[in-house]
């Protein structure tokens, strides 16, 4: 089989032939005409024959140029038809979206009606699992992760970092009044096994009572506990801002802290899906960004009625 010569070359060939003209196939391709000239010169030398004759101002193609130039334009149309089709196929596909168990749970429901009304949310399919996703073996498109942001072999974008503050339910709160950090320590806690009270007592020049009691592995778990009204928990921003805009919960006590996790969209750079993720980023960014503004989770701190 004989050796192709260079795709740039073919391509040169191609466009000096139909305009007549290296200048002409120096301004379709983007190139100097110096450029075309020596693509040229490189085909003739790889084929072994002369492809033009100057004739005034024309470069005109032998016979044998001009049908490698046809075919080389055919092929060049078939390429252009199998790159549509593969497009075609990319909008077609489902775009799959991978989500923790907390994220598709805390955070999602209350906006799914609008991501499904928003050409970003459009052939979605939505996989929730607690397992790291891997891009290139379980056909995930785009994910959200929790966690510092550094994952190799994807590009990350953040969402929102977590804060950290007390919650509870206002029946608790009432029964446990609460106006310092310090009289959180007289209170039941309920621990997280992996996110420790310390985050949040140290931050106040306070120490930690000993993880004892109901201790829970799962954060949903934990909001749930609080929410039955089993103590105080320490809650993350992204997690409970529907619970504490319905008065599920409250915020028994002032005082934020900065957690150094949060929620990161993130992608696979070489996905042919890129314009559909990049559509789905910019709605999850924006939907985050509306949280923020609207200070769901500040507006919840409790007032007892006797106060």
């Amino acid at each position: 089989m004989a050796r192709l010569p260079p795709f740039f070359s073919l391509r040169a060939l191609e466009a000096a032939a139909r305009h007549g003209s290296y200048s002409g196939a120096a301004r379709e391709l983007s190139v100097t005409h110096g450029a075309v000239s020596q693509q040229i010169r490189r085909l003739e030398a790889d084929l072994g024959a002369r492809l033009f004759e100057r004739r005034g101002n024309t470069m005109v193609p032998t016979p044998a140029a001009q049908r490698l130039a046809k075919r080389v334009g055919e092929g060049m149309d078939l390429l252009q038809n199998a790159v549509a089709e593969f497009a075609a196929a990319a909008e077609r596909d489902p775009l799959v979206l991978s989500l923790d168990t907390q994220f598709a749970s805390r955070w999602l429901p209350s906006r799914l009606a609008r991501l499904l009304s928003d050409p970003a949310g459009a052939n979605l399919e939505i996989r929730v699992d607690d397992r790291l996703a891997d891009f290139t073996t379980d056909g995930i498109d785009i994910a959200v992760r929790y966690g510092a942001g550094r994952w190799p072999g994807v590009e990350a974008r953040p969402l929102f970092a977590d804060a950290l503050f007390p919650v509870c339910t206002p029946a608790f709160a009432e029964a446990h009044p609460m106006r310092r950090p310090e009289d959180v320590l007289s209170v039941p806690l309920i621990h997280h096994l992996h996110r420790p009270w310390d985050l949040w007592f140290s931050a106040f020049g306070l120490t930690s009572p000993p993880q004892t009691g109901l201790v829970m592995e799962d954060s949903v778990m934990v909001i749930e506990a609080a929410a039955q009204g089993l103590g105080v928990a320490l809650g993350r921003s992204g997690l409970i801002e529907a619970d504490l805009a319905n008065g599920r919960l409250v915020r028994p006590v002032e005082g934020d802290v900065a957690s150094d996790l949060g929620f990161f969209v993130v992608w696979r750079a070489d996905s042919r899906k890129a314009a559909r993720i990049a559509a789905l980023q910019d709605w999850l960014v924006a939907e985050t960004a509306l949280a923020a503004v609207g200070g769901l989770v500040r507006s919840a701190l409790y007032v007892s009625p006797t106060a």
